[in-house]
């Protein structure tokens, strides 16, 4: 009887996968030839698939439109190339861990991004990145094209001399602009995998590379598939001998933006400084009643009064008032010319009002309803053509903008009230992220992504999104443990921020790296959250918590035989030696079999003695000894996987005896073992 399979323990090799795409559509295009260590081996006859395609296809020197930089091949390979490695959750650092859908996961993006393909594959509702902006003072990924995540492991315990696996980026170095494009591109390459189809990313970028990161993102997510280039206008800087660039970009990109268009998925946000204005109107409605004309100009006094920036002074047109409310004087023509042509009498002088030159915005019979509802306004006599009253509570959505302020010091402040003291030099403003979760029609359960994740601001921004419209989305944080080190700084002024994170992780017995001040703000934002909206209906469902997962080499040994040793050791079951590492727990094996078999991370976990249940019984998992009583127990609860360790069978017959239970309580069970 065929033992259950075995569980890979690593993560797919894309360019085998491509490969065996490639040959299922060209058959024939498949051949042999001799690889370099003298190995005969499958091969892609590019001849034979550029004659398949005919036309489409350029080679040689033959020119063409592309972007290419050094190693730019060697970062297509590292995208697609496996890694065994693992993720281990760690209960001490999380937030309500048993109940909590939000992840937080410590560790090079890049194998964590590997990690996460395949269970979150087409999964992403949306992206937001803040990556190195390539200054010349920021830190980029010191990736390695010939080595994988085990070897690194074991050669560097994960950590080097220059603060983990990063490195300064010095604008004096030759490769200055072709390190930060190879750091980008795999990571990039990964990230599109994991959207949905109307999925869509957000990268903030600065203007040194923000036109290499355009192309970049042009080829791997499809120009067609470019939304906007979004720019914060952050207020002025007098630190410029030239011209104060006083903005970043915000570059968006839709995942397939044809299935956007053929599921008529709009975005629409509230606008900004509605409330303020509301709240203005009641005060000047309690004080003067029904004088409109009054209110009127007192809403105009107060609109000139509201300093620039104000949100609430983009929407000074609506500065007229009725008893329905407050309006603005609209258009009342066919926009571009050829509306329909008829006689509307003024209501004073029974006289025909001039018709505009594209013609009325509607049909007579709905002109007419207008009228009567009171919603045309004319002028004082016919001479005039009328306007369309615009209500500003109907008008309270619209397409945003891609330009917009919002002062840059402010979310600084904001932290650095949150914790106590400066300990994150240039945090990413969480309303920012907030506005961009809320506009990308992102709902229920859609799980938000940031790869890059600083100082938390995301994982922030999806508490106050949830909170402000009530609804339940998650998110995964992934952040390299950098060392925080104030002798790394390049100014005095980084060195006291530093040395202030150095002293709050010391007040909190924790490690000297960016994961504990981020982790540390995403607990104290939940509970302010919580604290300060603490009526608010449904606050209780709010979820603040978040599990910790920490990258680590994989669970399983690497253990080798000779042919002769191995033949001997197939056969015997008793003795074999366990392939398990010994500081690995048993949640740690749950939680790489759940990579495996591309179960959610966050999927609820029951554990009864040795036993785990996870996401209602689709998975159990035992991973000490079971006997047949246990067994059967498991095998009615009918799970679509049981998943149990080699050593947990203590004879070829337990092995068998477990098949057959199977067979008879649950045939369709699907067996697997470490």
């Amino acid at each position: 009887m065929d033992k259950p399979a075995k569980l890979k323990m690593k993560t797919a090799n894309l360019a085998d996968e491509n490969f065996a795409k490639l040959a299922a559509l060209f058959p024939n295009a498949v051949t042999e030839t001799i690889d370099e260590n003298g190995k005969v081996v499958r091969a892609i006859d590019a001849d034979v698939l550029a004659q398949e395609i005919n036309t489409h296809v350029v080679s040689g020197r033959e020119e063409r439109y592309q972007f290419t930089w050094p190693d730019k091949k060697k970062a297509i390979l590292l995208a697609n190339s496996p890694i065994a490695a693992t993720l281990r959750p760690c209960r001490a650092e999380s937030v309500d861990f048993d109940n909590t859908e939000n992840l937080y996961i410590e560790g090079d993006n890049l194998d964590v991004l590997k990690l996460l393909r395949e269970t979150y594959l087409n999964r992403i509702k949306m992206i937001y990145i803040d990556p190195p902006y390539n200054t010349g003072n920021d830190f980029i990924y010191k990736d390695d094209f010939a080595e994988d995540t085990e070897v690194f492991l074991r050669r560097d315990g994960y950590y080097d001399e220059e603060g983990n696996r990063l490195r300064t980026n010095r604008d004096s170095n030759g490769r200055f602009h072709t390190d930060w494009l190879n750091m980008m591109y795999p990571r990039l390459r990964i990230a599109r995998d994991l959207l949905t189809e109307d999925g869509v990313v957000f990268i903030s970028i600065d203007e040194k590379e923000v036109s290499a990161l355009k192309i970049v993102c042009d080829e791997i997510f499809g120009q067609r598939n470019f939304i906007a280039e979004l720019v914060w206008a952050a207020g002025r800087k007098n630190d410029s001998k030239y011209i104060s660039v006083s903005h970043e970009y915000i570059l968006c990109y839709f995942k397939n933006i044809q299935y956007v268009k053929d599921n008529n998925i709009t975005w629409r946000e509230k606008k900004q400084g509605l409330d303020a204005i509301y709240s203005k109107y009641e005060q000047l409605k309690k004080v003067y009643q029904n004088d409109y004309k009054t209110i009127e100009n007192n809403l105009k006094q107060w609109f000139k009064s509201l300093p620039d920036g104000h949100p609430a002074k983009d929407h000074a047109h609506y500065n007229r008032v009725d008893e329905r409310g407050i309006y603005f004087a609209d258009n009342i023509s066919w926009p571009g010319g050829g509306g329909p042509k008829y006689e509307i009498l003024h209501p004073i002088t029974k006289k025909p009002v001039k018709i505009p030159s594209r013609g009325w915005l509607t049909n007579e019979t709905t002109m007419k309803e207008w009228i009567a509802q009171g919603r045309v306004e004319f002028g004082t006599d016919e001479s005039s053509v009328p306007t369309l009253k615009s209500y500003l509570k109907d008008r309270e959505y619209s397409v945003p903008y891609s330009i917009f302020y919002k002062d840059g010091r402010a979310a600084s402040k904001r932290l650095t009230e949150l914790m106590g003291a400066k300990v994150y030099e240039n945090p990413k403003d969480e309303e920012i992220i907030q506005r961009l979760i809320e506009l990308s029609c992102t709902s229920d359960n859609d799980i938000i992504l940031d790869f890059f994740a600083g100082s938390g601001s995301t994982a922030h921004a999806v508490f106050l999104a949830n909170l402000n419209q009530n609804i339940r989305r998650k998110f995964i944080l992934v952040q390299i443990p950098e060392v925080i080190d104030p002798k790394k700084s390049t100014s005095e002024k980084s060195k006291r921020v530093a040395q202030n994170a150095i002293e709050l992780l010391d007040s909190l017995g924790a490690k000297h790296n960016i994961c504990e001040i981020g982790k540390e703000r995403i607990r104290r934002a939940g509970k302010k959250i919580k604290e300060e909206y603490k009526d608010k209906p449904g606050i209780e469902n709010l979820d603040i918590g978040f599990r910790v997962l920490k990258l680590d080499s994989s669970n399983v040994k690497e253990i080798y035989y000779t042919p002769d040793e191995y033949a001997r050791m197939q056969f015997k079951i008793d003795g074999f030696e366990d392939n398990i590492k010994p500081d690995r727990t048993p949640e740690d094996l749950l939680f790489q079999v759940m990579l495996d078999l591309g179960i959610p991370l966050s999927a609820k976990i029951k554990q009864e003695g040795d036993v785990f249940y996870v996401d209602d019984n689709y998975l159990i998992a035992c991973f000490n000894r079971v006997d047949n009583d246990l067994i059967t127990e498991i095998a009615k609860k009918k799970p679509y996987y049981a998943v149990f360790r080699d050593n947990s069978f203590e004879s070829d017959s337990a092995l068998i005896n477990c098949e057959q239970i199977f067979k008879t309580y649950s045939p369709s069970t699907i067996r697997r073992v470490l």
